[in-house]
């Protein structure tokens, strides 16, 4: 889509953290299960090259620390077809605590 490319036919830098975001919401989710109020707390984001206007962006998220209260993921974007990554994300989701029923 066009209004996500910057000029010099770049994917923009808040479409990656986008995607970013949604790797590590959709790991963590299927991790976990569906929790309401699942949030993210942190996200940093080093961009690495320019990536292709050309090829759709993959991202690879793996999570690295499932806590009780904290998880934290790491994601790598790629443009579909080339090796290197353009982008890697680290970020921390806070899980709400379960609320247990009063007998």
């Amino acid at each position: 889509m066009q209004q996500h490319l910057r000029p010099g036919g770049t994917v923009s830098g808040p479409v990656l953290m986008e995607m970013a975001d949604a790797a590590l919401y959709v790991a963590i989710l299927s991790e976990i299960g569906l929790v309401a109020l699942a949030v993210t707390t942190n996200l940093n984001i080093n961009f690495l090259r320019k990536p292709s206007s050309e090829s759709d962006v993959i991202a690879k998220c793996k999570l690295i620390k499932v806590g009780k209260s904290l998880i934290i993921g790491d994601v790598n974007l790629y443009s579909d077809g080339f090796p290197e990554p353009v982008a890697h994300a680290v970020g921390t989701y806070a899980i709400p605590p379960s609320r247990k029923a009063n007998s």
